[in-house]
């Protein structure tokens, strides 16, 4: 074997530049200048935060959406079920170690709306990694534990914006009797509609009486221009035909998921999100 001068193998001498220059390498990633150590900083705090844990029904275990990085323990031989919000799609799901942590889909309720249920399981206990869910609504940041013994054997969500449309159902049934628009009585309407967006004629409430949706704006906007209705299918925008009654917009159908749009171009276009709930 040809030899250096010192009297070395040239393999070994080029194994020993190699190893030094990863662990240079090495040692150069560890180093955190100022702003990765303060980003570092703040997002060790939120996955460590404690956050508020509570139970639900059927022995969940209930976490508040976005308060905190959810840690959930599993265990070998046992599943976790973490369900998604009714009516929810997901897009991905993305896992830190794939080879140890499997992850199964399952749906449960009747069609229209569904629940997506996600089921976990560990190889073996003692393991530690992060998932990302991304769904139609939301994305899902969670810390997944394996322990030997423990395990959380269903996991879900309480979601804020679902109290506001809790108590916005409320509020609109005890308006009156028949809801202006429809013509039947205000509890056999459904307003389990989330609104999202900003812009000036943002719609007050969204119902149906399953053949028809209403959508009522603010007074401001009788006599002005509506904005145009995109109904979302198959992940597209059509448009769809409707009628203005004063401040209100009558869809002849009743929509899941629909788009509102005002305005062109980047700067001055409005958008509001209309999706129907469970």
């Amino acid at each position: 074997m040809t030899s250096s001068r010192s009297g070395l193998p040239l393999i070994a001498i080029a194994f020993a530049a190699a190893f030094t220059t990863v662990m240079i390498d090495h040692a150069v990633a560890q180093r955190l200048n100022r702003n990765e150590a303060k980003g570092t900083h703040l997002s060790g705090r939120w996955r460590a935060a404690p956050g508020l844990v509570t139970h639900g029904p059927d022995g969940k275990v209930i976490f508040l959406y976005g308060e905190i990085q959810p840690s959930i323990v599993c265990s070998p031989l046992q599943v976790c079920d973490i369900e998604l919000q009714p009516g929810e799609v997901v897009r991905d799901v993305l896992v830190g170690d794939t080879v140890r942590w499997k992850v199964e889909p399952a749906t449960s309720g009747a069609p229209g709306g569904q629940a997506i249920h996600l089921i976990v399981k560990p190889s073996e206990p003692g393991l530690v990694t992060s998932m990302v869910v991304t769904t139609s609504r939301r994305t899902y940041h969670l810390q997944l534990k394996s322990h030997a013994t423990q395990y959380m054997a269903r996991v879900a969500f309480e979601y804020p914006e679902g109290v506001g449309a809790r108590m916005a159902d409320i509020n609109a049934r005890l308006e009156a009797s028949t809801i202006p628009g429809a013509d039947v009585p205000a509890e056999q309407l459904n307003f389990a509609y989330y609104v999202s967006g900003n812009a000036s004629w943002r719609p007050t409430r969204v119902y149906s009486d399953g053949q028809k949706t209403y959508i009522q704006f603010p007074s401001s906007l009788a006599g002005a221009d509506a904005p145009v209705l995109f109904a979302i299918s198959g992940g597209e925008n059509r448009i769809v035909n409707y009628r203005m009654k004063g401040s209100m917009m009558i869809v002849d159908f009743h929509i899941d998921e629909a788009v509102l749009v005002s305005g062109v171009g980047w700067w001055t276009q409005e958008k509001i999100t209309i999706r129907r709930g469970g």
